[in-house]
């Protein structure tokens, strides 16, 4: 008697936990070019975390120094022993002002994505559930939100939330929360779509006949598996708040440099500095905007790649094939 072919989804399940996590089980099926783009984009992403966490320690001066114990620095001074990446117009350390832009970025990803994820989901499971009236109203909101360029409602947001103010909290908080209003569709749109189809699912209508509530039925049996797409379009909302923040500081609404750094900011201030051949100020803020917005981009495609069965088979075809 020929031994049962097992399907993937039960080789899955009985592999450990560790590795059956979502970034962990894409690198494990991951080969080739798809390992290569994963582990240069997680890289990317770790450093930018660390750099984050350990800003304190690595960041020889605060983000608003203009002084020390030898007196105040001096203005688009070039790179150098004491300044590793130069000054700018303002005084300011560049390096240490990039170092501390890390904080301010990954601040505003994680409320901004936290609470969209939270909103999203939650009004993506009633709507597609539920149906009726409450789904068509919700649908047209998140179209009307979604139609609008992001920048824009996220300017119009900002200018809402913030009230002028550009302080730390002000400013960060405006910035996350004026995020989360363009992010909410992309995840009410995924997810409401899942429960559509999920609901007519044989394992729901099991449930409705032995009594389950409406709520225990969207929030253990629709819920697992309507939020399966969810780190992939976290990974590239991630990079798409980076360049709204930085755009954002860039237009003039963002955060005064006295109460945090914000690359867009920096880039603002250094553009007078391009026709004077100061290249130093404007460089390092951008590079940092590039690499980080690169890091997620490519652990986000990498997901989006080993999702698609198709892509995940070739590639380990390919690595199979006689030479």
């Amino acid at each position: 008697m020929a031994p049962k072919t097992q399907t993937l989804p039960e080789i899955e399940r009985r592999l450990p936990l560790s590795r059956r996590l979502p970034v962990v089980s894409h690198l494990v099926a991951s080969v080739g070019v798809q390992r290569g783009m994963l582990v240069a984009g997680l890289v990317l992403t770790s450093v930018f975390v660390l750099l984050a966490v350990l800003a304190p320690l690595v960041a020889p001066y605060g983000f608003s120094q203009l002084s020390d114990a030898s007196g105040n620095f001096p203005t688009q001074d070039p790179p150098s022993a004491k300044h590793l990446w130069g000054t700018t117009v303002g005084g300011y350390d560049v390096f240490s002002r990039v170092i501390w832009g890390t904080q301010t970025a990954i601040f505003v990803i994680v409320v901004a994505v936290a609470l969209s994820i939270f909103a999203g989901v939650a009004l993506g499971l009633v709507s597609g559930y539920v149906g009726g009236w409450l789904d068509r109203i919700l649908v047209v909101v998140a179209d009307a939100v979604y139609a609008f360029p992001s920048l824009l409602v996220a300017i119009v947001m900002s200018i809402v939330i913030s009230r002028g103010q550009s302080s730390l909290w002000g400013g960060v908080l405006a910035a996350a929360l004026a995020i989360t209003v363009v992010f909410i569709p992309q995840y009410f749109r995924v997810v409401r779509a899942e429960a559509i189809r999920l609901k007519a699912e044989p394992f729901v209508e099991s449930a409705k006949v032995i009594g389950a509530s409406s709520w225990r039925i969207m929030g253990r049996h629709i819920f697992r598996n309507a939020t399966r797409s969810i780190p992939l379009i976290f990974t590239l909302n991630a990079s798409e708040a980076i360049l709204i923040l930085a755009a954002l500081g860039f237009l003039g609404f963002g955060i005064e440099p006295t109460s945090a750094s914000e690359w867009g900011y920096d880039l603002k201030q250094a553009l007078s500095d391009v026709s004077a051949g100061i290249w130093w100020t404007g460089l390092f803020p951008g590079l940092a905007i590039v690499l980080t917005v690169l890091g997620f981009t490519l652990v986000g495609e990498s997901i989006n790649d080993l999702g698609d069965a198709r892509l995940r088979t070739r590639g380990r075809k390919r690595k199979g094939s006689p030479a």
